[in-house]
């Protein structure tokens, strides 16, 4: 049974990466205010600065706009988080002889499926420079290539290499790329 299906889990938006910028704009947002209060107000409420020495129209103001924004951002942010977007799996079944390709979207699970028979490679792309590339793929009969690796960072060379050969012995296709 073991041998009949492999099961490839895949990360989301729910990263160290993606905490990080969202704690950053959180606390900048909330500069943002502070600032804001203190220029109208006229006392310093943050510890930096000298924030009440600001004329609250227009700088001020300017400033409680970019917390807003800051706030709304950080919202988006923290809630793609909480729902961990673009994670999923790819499942591979020869005994039923489908392909399930399942992702967690940001309002509904989004679920593919390819009949084995359709698959006629695995394709690994390597595309370096400004806009970097590395994904494995799956190259289906009557489709666009089907890409299995997670957005973001790119996966490792040897890393990359593994899992394409890896599937495509598993799936009985060539590999190609690289």
């Amino acid at each position: 049974m073991a041998a009949e299906l492999l099961e490839q889990p895949v990360l989301g938006s729910r990263r160290l990466s993606n905490i990080l910028v969202a704690a950053m704009v959180t606390i900048g947002g909330v500069g943002f205010l502070f600032a804001s209060l203190s220029s109208y107000l006229g006392r310093d409420l943050l510890p930096l600065g000298h924030p009440a020495g600001l004329v609250f129209v227009p700088q001020g103001l300017v400033m409680g706009l970019y917390s807003i924004a800051a706030a709304l951002l950080a919202t988006y942010l923290w809630a793609v988080i909480a729902i961990d977007v673009g994670s999923g799996s790819n499942r591979f079944d020869k005994q039923a002889g489908v392909i399930t390709i399942s992702r967690r979207g940001f309002r509904k699970p989004i679920s593919v499926e390819i009949p084995l028979k359709d698959v006629q490679a695995v394709k690994v792309e390597v595309r370096d420079g400004f806009n970097t590339r590395r994904r494995v793929s799956l190259r289906v009969q009557g489709r666009r290539d089907m890409p299995l690796t997670r957005v973001g960072e790119p996966l490792p060379l040897a890393q990359l290499e593994q899992d394409g050969a890896e599937l495509a012995r598993f799936l009985g296709v060539n590999l190609e790329g690289l």
